[in-house]
């Protein structure tokens, strides 16, 4: 019998063929699954800026987070101080600004204080809102005695991702989860469409709060908030996402766009909209 030799040309050339007919096969098949919604609808990042591509046009808010590292003995004073003014300045119809939520942190950086503030109107409305600020008295008098206080602050400028959940109110009691991820440059896009589809897998329990990306402050910043009963129900909550078709397409494609993530669990502090 005659034997047939190919050459490496050859071989290379039968084995791209066969992949191709099976992924072909495969991408045709009734069980499509995740495999072709990783590349539907995909945005394309060469044709406008990220913050239009990825953000809500209906509501045009802005957002501000603030980290606030308080001296441990002064949490408490500083807790009632800055209801205080959240509240006045929450009820001010006068100030377009309102704000989401305010948390402790229970799990994660110590004796911290986060806040999320939202301003309708973007970037006019925070203006509007400062130049307010810069002469109130009493807000003058509040920054004063509130810097005896603290240790260090920071804050960034966001915008909410369009596909998530917009914060609104709720009851408690509640614990929240801030999940953070530094992706790497360039990837912003990439991570908007993969979480465009998964989020609906984070919907059942009622747990998804808002997504979050940084415009102004630390850059390529997602802030995801979820709100949970219990850190029990939290684990819960997370290993049902994994028994969901697609789930773990998410997790494996998102995973390389990250240079670092950190988690915070957070109690909400009594004047808190988000309780």
């Amino acid at each position: 019998m005659a034997t047939t030799v190919w050459s490496k040309g050859q071989m290379l050339f039968g084995y791209s063929s066969r992949l191709h007919r099976a992924t072909r096969r495969f991408s045709e098949s009734e069980d499509k699954g995740w495999f072709r919604s990783v590349f539907a609808h995909k945005l394309d990042a060469r044709k406008d800026a990220h913050s239009n591509l990825l953000s809500k046009k209906e509501t045009s808010s802005l957002y501000k987070i603030q980290f606030h590292n308080v001296k441990p003995e002064c949490m408490e004073a500083y807790n009632s101080l800055e209801a205080e003014v959240q509240t006045r300045l929450h009820l001010d119809q006068d100030y377009p600004c309102e704000v989401v939520g305010s948390w402790n942190t229970w799990y994660g950086e110590q004796d911290q204080a986060v806040h999320l503030w939202r301003y309708r109107g973007g970037y006019p409305a925070l203006t509007e809102c400062l130049k307010k600020l810069n002469n109130d008295k009493a807000y003058f008098e509040f920054r004063k005695e509130r810097a005896k206080m603290l240790i260090s602050r920071r804050n960034q400028l966001l915008l909410e991702f369009s596909f998530w959940n917009e914060p609104v109110p709720r009851p408690g009691p509640n614990i929240y989860e801030m999940r953070t991820y530094f992706l790497k440059p360039g990837t912003m896009i990439e991570w908007g469409n993969h979480w465009a589809r998964a989020i609906m897998h984070r919907q059942e329990n009622n747990e998804a709060i808002g997504g979050f990306f940084s415009q102004i402050g630390d850059l390529y910043v997602v802030h995801h908030l979820w709100a949970y009963e219990s850190l029990q129900s939290r684990e819960d909550t997370r290993k049902s996402a994994w028994l969901k078709d697609g789930w773990d397409a998410n997790v494996y494609y998102t995973v390389p766009l990250i240079r670092s993530m950190e988690s915070r669990i957070m109690i909400p502090t009594k004047s808190s909209p988000l309780q």
